[in-house]
């Protein structure tokens, strides 16, 4: 199961998004959230939805490998569209549809509105949009070096407050990195146990917790035995953070990049707009 997330994982190609600069990336990737956060009716949700559909197309990257990256959050997807669904309430308009059902003492009335049900499908649309469209800018198409470089030349104005910019962009690209690492090493550790008889997929959801316990205590041992190895490899190659340190490529801007960043404005603009006109009327 784990074998499905696909987060922190780079998928090298030679699309247009991948020769993109990873400081365009960044704030191409900041400008779309904006977009997204932004949609407010049916016909800006329908571009959100196209726009995802684009930046596949253009990324090149299978339609398989970005659905596999949405199962894990299929969970947090229907617990969300139950939530609007039964607690959204509306005093326009009559219910689709009402019950009153006794629970001990108490009686409960859930009922189903239009406006619920188009909260449930708009917000996990949001949801899906928003880690296809980050996922692609980001760690499906940068390695997480040059996402490095990138992050710590954008902060590199906070240098003058000292704050450790180059230390805390090298944490964040060794979390992504290691993230494919420790799910394979899950995999590995759960087929370990499964072969020794642990059952992981039976019994009650506490029972399944239970039996993930076990897991858990050579995986931390593994990731720790991970970052010390990690920390003498540094220090042999004489690794002493951010401060007189070269670089083989250095970042530069092209054309493509500021045409690709007017791009992702003119799109936000274009959903500002539409929410302000919002000619169907029909919205959350």
């Amino acid at each position: 199961m784990f074998k499905d997330v696909t987060l922190g994982q780079y998928f090298p190609g030679d699309s247009v998004i991948h020769r993109m600069d990873p400081r365009a990336k960044i704030i191409a990737s900041i400008l779309y959230i904006i977009a997204v956060f932004c949609a407010r009716n049916i016909i800006s949700f329908a571009a959100l939805a196209a726009s995802a559909l684009l930046l596949i197309l253009i990324s090149r990257i299978s339609m398989m490998t970005v659905l596999r990256g949405l199962k894990p959050i299929l969970f947090i997807l229907v617990f969300t569209a139950l939530i609007n669904i039964f607690l959204t309430r509306s005093t326009e308009e009559a219910p689709l549809w009402q019950a009153n059902i006794p629970v001990f003492s108490w009686n409960w009335q859930p009922s189903i509105y239009r406006e619920g049900i188009l909260r449930a499908i708009f917000t996990a649309l949001r949801v899906i949009v928003l880690i296809i469209g980050t996922s692609i800018f980001l760690t499906y198409t940068t390695s997480p070096i040059t996402l490095t470089d990138a992050i710590e030349e954008l902060l590199s104005p906070l240098k003058l407050l000292h704050v450790p910019v180059h230390d805390f962009a090298m944490m964040m690209t060794i979390a992504l990195r290691f993230i494919p690492t420790l799910i394979e090493e899950t995999e590995k550790i759960m087929n370990a146990q499964k072969a020794r008889g642990a059952d992981f997929s039976n019994g009650s959801l506490v029972q399944r917790a239970k039996a993930l316990l076990p897991v858990l205590i050579p995986l931390f041992v593994s990731a720790f035995k991970r970052a010390g190895d990690l920390a003498i490899a540094m220090e042999c190659r004489c690794y002493r953070g951010g401060e007189g340190r070269t670089k083989l490529h250095k970042l530069e801007y092209h054309f493509s990049d500021f045409l690709i960043l007017f791009l992702v404005v003119a799109f936000m603009a274009g959903i500002f707009v539409i929410n302000h006109y919002n000619p169907m009327g029909i919205g959350i």
